[in-house]
C-alpha cells in the first residue's frame, strides 16, 4: 500500500497544507531517538525537494542537537480527517540559527514569534504514502496561545536565559548550537 516518490507533487503539498500538525523524527548516531509534534503556522514548502519550519523554543532542542551530528530527518504528516493518509517526508536538514546569514530571510517567510529559536532547512530525498487506516479521526479545534504568551513574557533577555538553562544541549550531552550570548546573534 505504500508508494514511493523523488520528490512532493502538487496532491502532496495540497495534503501538507490542509494539516494542522506534523511530527519530527531525529536521530544523533547514538543516544535517544526524538519525535516530536509540531503545530502552528510554521512550515513552509518552498520546493518539491526543499522546506522550512520554524522551530520555537521549548523544554528541550533535541533536533537542533542531533542535526549538527546527522543531518537526517524524518517528518510525518497524518490526516485526522477526511480521507486517509499518511505522507513521510525523508531527507537531511540543517538548523539556521539567528545571527546566521540565512537567517533574515529564511525567518521573514513566518510570522514573526517571539520564541522563535531555529528555522530548520530540509532537502527532500524521498517522498512516501501510506493508507493511514488505522490513524484515529480527530477534530481540530484550535491552537494554544501558552507557548507564545510564555515566551512574550519571558521576553528577549529571558528567552536567552532560558537558552543557556535549558536549550544549549541535547539530553544527551550534544551542543545544540542555539545563540544565548547577545555577541553571538
Amino acid at each position: 500500500m505504500a508508494r514511493l516518490y523523488p520528490a512532493l507533487n502538487e496532491a502532496h503539498r495540497a495534503f501538507i497544507a490542509q494539516q494542522q500538525l506534523f511530527f519530527v523524527a531525529t536521530a544523533a548516531p547514538k543516544g535517544r531517538i526524538n519525535i516530536s509534534p509540531k503545530g502552528g503556522d510554521c512550515l513552509r514548502v518552498l520546493g518539491a525537494d526543499r522546506l522550512i519550519w520554524l522551530n520555537l523554543t521549548g523544554s528541550g532542542n533535541e533536533t537542533a542537537a542531533h542535526l549538527h551530528t546527522d543531518p537526517r530527518m524524518t517528518l510525518m504528516f497524518c490526516a485526522f480527517e477526511g480521507d486517509p493518509l499518511i505522507l513521510r517526508l525523508y531527507g537531511q536538514a540543517h538548523p539556521i540559527q539567528p545571527g546566521d546569514s540565512d537567517w533574515p530571510g529564511l525567518y521573514s517567510r513566518f510570522p514573526p514569534d517571539p520564541g522563535a529559536r531555529q528555522v530548520i532547512d530540509m532537502r527532500i530525498e524521498q517522498v512516501q504514502t501510506s493508507c493511514g487506516f488505522g490513524v484515529p479521526l480527530f477534530d481540530y479545534r484550535g491552537e494554544r496561545s501558552l507557548l507564545r504568551d510564555w515566551s512574550e513574557n519571558k521576553g528577549p533577555d529571558g528567552i536567552r536565559d532560558y537558552w543557556a538553562k535549558k536549550n544549549r544541549t541535547s539530553l544527551d550531552g550534544l551542543p545544540t548550537g542555539v545563540p544565548v550570548d547577545k555577541t553571538e546573534s
